[in-house]
């Protein structure tokens, strides 16, 4: 298995337990300017920092350090996560993407999307929930998650099938105008499975209730 790439941005983590079982000790880790912030709770070693160093001062540790000018088009996680697709990444995890400024939240959020018109197999997780894009490639979910969320952010989506859940879908649609598939609920003893045939979702695994 390729080696997996981890993006620390700088929003809060509050449940650092949470993060750790998520960890391998074989990531390829970038922190992200101020997510730097969450380098000795996250306990791992950083092999590249990349950053305009506006809400974090660059530390000049002995890792590779790509310095960002202040005025540019890609906020710094955009920037990491281009950077680790040139260098050969498929697999991301996204850390620190979702906190109280709701622009940089949105964006972040938008890195999956931007992973997977590549081809690239993403998820980002918070303190409450995991979060990644489905489309044609099925996803489960079983029940440590107590409930889970398809949100449209891109557009249209079409074909949406929901099996072995509370409320079951099948060739559905969900616009960006009515979000009507929040919180929904794998059957007891069983494994929900999502799939769209056009257009993607976002799906939200809720880790605790």
């Amino acid at each position: 298995m390729k080696r997996r790439c981890v993006i620390v941005g700088g929003a809060g983590i509050r449940n650092y337990q949470l993060i750790w079982d998520y960890l391998n000790p074989d990531d390829f880790n970038i922190f992200c300017d101020s997510g730097l912030h969450h380098l000795d709770a996250l306990g791992i070693t950083p092999h590249l920092i990349v950053g305009d160093f506006d809400s974090h001062t660059d530390p000049h540790l002995n890792v590779e350090t790509i310095v960002l000018p202040c005025e540019k088009d890609d906020t710094d996680t955009v920037f990491a996560a281009k950077e680790a697709v040139k260098r050969g990444f498929d697999n991301f995890l996204l850390l620190g993407m979702v906190g109280e400024r709701l622009d940089h939240t949105l964006g972040n959020v938008s890195i999956l999307l931007m992973l997977h018109s590549l081809g690239k197999r993403a998820l980002l997780v918070d303190d409450y929930a995991e979060m990644e894009i489905v489309s044609k490639t099925p996803a489960e979910i079983d029940g440590s998650f107590p409930f889970f969320s398809l949100l449209n952010i891109s557009g249209m989506a079409r074909g949406i099938t929901v099996e072995n859940a509370k409320y079951p879908l099948q060739n559905a649609k969900i616009e960006c105008t009515y979000q009507y598939g929040i919180s929904n609920e794998a059957l007891p003893g069983q494994r929900a499975r999502v799939s769209v045939a056009e257009g993607e979702l976002l799906l939200v695994k809720v880790v605790h209730g």
